[in-house]
């Protein structure tokens, strides 16, 4: 039967079997990676399921959901570049990151050498995102926007950065199945009060305004049909 922590317990359990400074900083990693995925279902849940859900998004608000679409593109190649970053900023000591390939060097050497190949492979999935970030989101490279000669940007898709959580995720869960016996599945990392719940929002007051429209046209209103909207 699944059980429930909360974050402070679920880091209490992993300093007790991984010791204090590879629990934090483990307990850092999956938090990144969590909510990582959470923004990934969430972009997922509102444009990469099915027509119907573009549908209703552009009967609603085209303009702010293209917006909404593209900030939520952007942050999580962010967020993938940013987990797979150099261990330190300009290698310099007090300027470390939180990014996986840190890991090899505070894990057990029993499994150095399986999290260091793992490490690798996360890193090269998740090159396309470094390539976005550095270029097209945190900088805007001159000769790429003018069209120029510069290389085109790495080619990313929705299935590209399935790969990256994927190869992200198998990282911690190789710490996590050593240390804890267990694994996560961040896959299935989901709100249930987000993009869903405002789908369906969305749909009812697309059909209510549809239904408001069709009783003006047919000159049979009802009294709500005519009176004043509150403010917002």
């Amino acid at each position: 039967m699944a059980q429930n922590f909360t974050a402070e317990e679920a880091e209490k359990d992993r300093i007790n079997a991984m010791g204090q400074k590879l629990g934090r900083f483990y307990s850092l990693l999956v938090n990144e990676c969590t909510l990582l995925h959470l923004q990934w279902a969430e972009f997922s849940e509102l444009f990469g399921t099915n027509p119907e859900r573009i549908r209703i998004l552009n009967q609603s608000a085209p303009g702010f959901f293209r917006m909404v679409q593209d900030r939520l593109w952007e942050v999580s190649l962010l967020h993938i570049a940013r987990l797979t970053d150099t261990s330190a900023t300009f290698g310099k000591v007090g300027k470390e990151n939180v990014t996986l390939l840190a890991l090899p060097q505070v894990v057990d050497s029993a499994i150095r050498s399986e999290i260091e190949a793992l490490v690798e492979v996360a890193e090269r999935e998740c090159r396309f995102a470094k390539d976005w970030r550095n270029r097209r989101i945190a900088h805007r490279d001159l000769k790429l926007a003018l069209g120029g000669s510069a290389a085109p940007l790495a080619a990313a898709s929705r299935a590209s950065v399935k790969k990256a959580l994927r190869a992200i995720a198998n990282v911690l869960n190789a710490v996590e199945s050593h240390y804890m016996s267990a694994e996560v599945a961040y896959e299935w990392t989901l709100s249930n009060r987000g993009a869903k719940v405002l789908l369906h929002v969305l749909r009812d007051g697309i059909e209510a305004r549809d239904a408001r429209h069709q009783r003006l046209r047919s000159g049979e209103p009802l009294p709500e049909d005519i009176k004043p909207k509150r403010p917002l």
